[in-house]
């Protein structure tokens, strides 16, 4: 048991998926995963953990925002040994060839700042996923027929954002998408040396302002968790 994390020694799996919604946590858990059973209900970030095709498998929310998903992730993998961490979760188009509902395998993460920002000093780290996961995810979108694009996002530090030159600027250099998450996970993942990734799924789009209604997003987001599974147990399929 952690601050954070009210799991008993043993509860957590060393595959972790990671949404931002506690309660999407428990959807897709309920949806994908055998055998499930809840692990964590601290400060309400719920976290569940059951077998998918056999392989143990953990869905722990990590809120909003990078410093929150650090939390989780931190504790994670220093006192429950998390080794493959992906997150799951909704982003924004930045390119018009990105649509609502697409799929959006993030190889690298673009940030202004996060909680790691500090420790590189001058330097401009530039984390990315794991090459492993990554080229299973592209397998499993391609299997699925899933309407996918890979490549470099944003992870942003805010939400109400009101920069903009600055997505200009992303837009310019071909970034797909921003979230606000995956640029911390992916720098603690080289840190600690295990496998990360993120896999997100389109639900609004910063270009024509279109967006996914909140009672359509959950059945959108299926494709999203089946890739993320497939991604981590490959051999599985």
């Amino acid at each position: 048991m952690t601050i954070h994390i009210g799991a008993a020694p043993g509860d957590i799996a060393e595959t972790v998926l990671l949404p931002g919604d506690p309660y999407r946590a428990k959807w897709a858990a309920e949806t994908f995963l055998s055998d499930v059973r809840q692990v964590n209900a601290v400060r309400g970030m719920l976290g569940f953990t059951g077998t998918w095709n056999g392989h143990p498998v953990t869905i722990q929310g990590s809120g909003m925002g990078m410093p929150s998903l650090s939390i989780y992730v931190n504790e994670l993998i220093r006192d429950y040994g998390a080794q493959t961490l992906i997150r799951i979760g909704s982003c924004g188009g930045m390119q018009d060839h990105v649509g609502l509902r697409d799929v959006v395998l993030a190889m690298t993460a673009s940030t202004v700042t996060s909680p790691s920002s500090t420790i590189f000093r001058e330097v401009n780290f530039a984390p990315g996923a794991d090459w492993s996961l990554l080229r299973a995810a592209v397998a499993a979108a391609e299997a699925k027929g899933t309407r996918t694009h890979v490549g470099g996002i944003y992870s942003s530090d805010t939400f109400y954002d009101e920069r903009p030159d600055l997505n200009e600027q992303m837009v310019r250099h071909g970034i797909l998408a921003v979230e606000m998450e995956a640029a911390e996970l992916y720098m603690l993942a080289a840190r600690y040396g295990r496998r990360a990734l993120a896999v997100l799924t389109v639900s609004d789009h910063l270009i024509t302002g279109e967006a996914l209604a909140s009672e359509h997003r959950e059945s959108s987001f299926g494709d999203m968790v089946e890739i993320a599974l497939n991604a981590a147990f490959p051999d599985a399929r």
